[in-house]
């Protein structure tokens, strides 16, 4: 549970600011990225049934050895491309980017960046 600083903190304040704006479909979910310290995080998520379609994070199983020799912001952008390709495996090639309150630059970036590579739209 969120204590109260930390809902009144800047991220929060920005995430719920830009989640009155943003909503997924299922034909055009949300993209949404978690930074962390370690890693990040991304989701394709159908707001209207409420279910996360596709998922991959820097400590996925399948990638996981070779994540570990990357750096932050090159593991994010390889974490984009793998989000992106398990999209287009479940015929998703759009979606609306959901920057979570944190701001674009960095690691959220590159995930954007990796996705658009792989071929995602938003």
């Amino acid at each position: 549970m969120l204590k109260k600083k930390q809902m009144e903190s800047g991220r929060f304040r920005r995430k719920r600011r830009v989640r009155k704006k943003i909503f997924g479909t299922t034909e055009r979910p949300r993209l949404t990225v978690y930074r962390s310290n370690q890693g990040v995080y991304a989701q394709l998520i159908d707001d209207l049934g409420g279910t996360t379609l596709a998922a991959a994070s820097y400590n996925d199983k399948e990638k996981r050895e070779e994540f570990a020799e990357l750096d932050k912001s090159d593991q994010a952008k390889a974490v984009g491309k793998l989000l992106a390709e398990r999209a287009k495996e479940q015929g998703i090639v759009k979606a609306v980017f959901d920057r979570n309150g944190f701001i674009y630059h960095g690691r959220v970036a590159a995930v954007a960046e990796g996705a658009r590579e792989a071929g995602l739209q938003f």
